[in-house]
């Protein structure tokens, strides 16, 4: 195309009116009955390792109306669960799928900050993106929470990279997040590394971005780097007055003392870390799901995109496994 052409097609582009942006307000009935499935459908439904199916197989139930037919329904909830879900008609429109969908939402939920709440619900809709061995991992990790999960006491798990400044920070917090949006507030995260650093920037620049309140406290930590500041940071991701939902966060051991000693899972998410500590004291689970550091792309282009990318990946995996923990604990 000629530039000449390639001009007036920008001329006219300009002005054009722009297009009214999407109603982010709701999700759609897709997203609904999705979010049905994942509460209330068959172990395999919920499956993380079956999303796409799943997804398909709701797409075609549902068809242009939106609704749920028990035949529709047939390969993703049980017959009793969708008849107490269907009431009397035997069938879901869009109003009931939502309806039960609103019904079912814990209150820890609500007390989410809106920002990183709707981050949350996103999240939920590309448990496909999850691999393989990291699927696994949150599999083990979900186990071990069902089988040690009481209501009121709290149930810890630290988040483990060599410097306490990426991957671990953003494990804990979006796992705490995790922990919020399924009704388990229990279940604390806390991070740790073998070599400490500091609170990395680029790191607080990332939650920051899908709504979660990085503020420094005024405090330093001792260094583990002696050339490197360490300062401390409240990182709160629900409504303020809410003591379970913030926590302090800066670079320190995986044992300090500001962490469970005894009785937690340990969450290797860096090689390094997986490597140079085979047996992780005081730790009841062990579980390797190392990540690659976004620390390679910083300084280029696509940095702000790479810490985003590894804050989701690590975020999709924290809603999946306390969402199969969840459900292990409810008896589906």
């Amino acid at each position: 195309m000629n530039r000449p052409r390639l001009a007036t097609l920008a001329a006219l582009a300009l002005a054009m009116p722009a297009a009214a942006p999407p109603d982010r307000s709701d999700v759609g009935p897709m997203v609904r009955a999705l979010w049905l499935v994942q509460r209330h459908g068959t172990a395999e439904a919920a499956d993380p390792r079956n999303d796409v199916r799943t997804k398909g197989t709701l797409a075609r139930a549902l068809g242009k109306e939106g609704i749920l037919t028990p035949a529709g329904a047939e390969d993703l909830m049980d017959p009793s669960t969708f008849a107490k879900l269907a009431g009397p008609d035997g069938r879901l429109d869009p109003a009931e799928v939502r309806a039960a969908v609103e019904a079912d939402v814990p209150e820890s939920r609500r007390r989410l900050l809106p920002a990183v709440e709707a981050h949350a619900d996103l999240l939920t809709t590309s448990f496909d993106l999850i691999d393989e061995p990291h699927r696994e991992a949150g599999e083990a990790l979900a186990g071990w929470i069902a089988a040690n999960y009481r209501p009121g006491h709290p149930l810890h798990v630290t988040v483990i990279c060599t410097g306490n400044s990426r991957r671990s920070i953003l494990g804990s917090t979006m796992g705490n997040v995790a922990a919020a949006y399924h009704g388990m507030p229990e279940v604390r995260f806390h991070s740790g590394g073998t070599a400490p650093s500091a609170f990395n920037p680029r790191t607080i620049a990332t939650l920051r971005e899908v709504g979660i309140e990085v503020e420094p406290t005024g405090a330093e930590a001792p260094r583990g780097e002696p050339s490197t500041a360490n300062p401390a940071y409240r990182v709160r991701w629900g409504r303020p007055g809410e003591p379970s939902t913030e926590a302090t966060e800066f670079s320190k051991t995986y044992f300090d003392r500001s962490n469970p000693q005894t009785g937690f899972a340990a969450l290797m998410v860096c090689g390094e870390a997986d490597a140079g500590c085979p047996v992780v004291k005081g730790a009841a689970l062990r579980v390797s799901m190392p990540y690659l550091d976004p620390k390679i792309y910083d300084g280029g282009a696509f940095e702000a995109v790479k810490y985003a990318e590894r804050r989701d990946d690590i975020g999709r995996l924290m809603l999946s496994t306390l969402m199969q923990a969840r459900r292990k604990l409810a008896g589906k």
